[in-house]
């Protein structure tokens, strides 16, 4: 039913590594420009066949909500304390044996200037590469990049990330 609804219905397309996901990485979604990507994002992930966590504020993780959200690979995140979120989250990967973690780099479905870097820490700290997803809604197509492992080079390793996404328009074309 999913993959009718995504390739007939909505003529979607998945291209790139998809069949090669690391049992543990950061994988960054972009551009996030409206709700719909999370659709596009869980039936994307029932395709594959691959299990992919994400976190959310805490506040999302009530009941009987909170049921949901676990059971889809959530994990919930108190944004306001005063413990490091890098350093916790980090210590995630070294307590699964598999943990996919999605985030968009943007941190919010409007348009940014910069992207929020803590999915590099994330990535340094657990030494887990980074995976790029693009939500390309002009072309209806999922991309999936190699893994991309974190270097010294802060600068270099966010050019490359960025550079993945170049030219790839949202679902909401002015916040791309």
């Amino acid at each position: 039913m999913i993959n009718f609804l995504f390739f007939k219905v909505f003529k979607w397309k998945v291209s790139g590594n998809f069949n090669l996901l690391p049992e543990k990485c950061v994988i960054i979604v972009a551009p996030h420009t409206h709700w719909f990507d999370f659709i596009v994002c869980v039936m994307v992930r029932k395709i594959i066949k691959v299990k992919i966590n994400f976190i959310g504020k805490k506040e999302l993780f009530f009941f009987p909500l909170n049921i949901f959200m676990q059971y889809m690979g959530g994990t919930a995140v108190d944004r306001n304390s005063k413990s490091n979120t890098v350093e916790e989250i980090a210590k995630i990967y070294s307590r699964k044996n598999v943990f996919r973690l999605a985030i968009s780099p943007e941190g919010t479905r409007k348009k940014v200037e910069k992207w929020k870097t803590g999915f590099y820490y994330i990535a340094k700290r657990a030494r887990v590469p980074v995976i790029c997803v693009s939500l390309n809604y002009s072309e209806k197509v999922v991309n999936f990049s190699q893994p991309f492992e974190t270097s010294s080079d802060f600068s270099k390793d966010i050019n490359k990330f960025r550079g993945f996404f170049n030219g790839i328009k949202g679902k909401i074309v002015e916040y791309s």
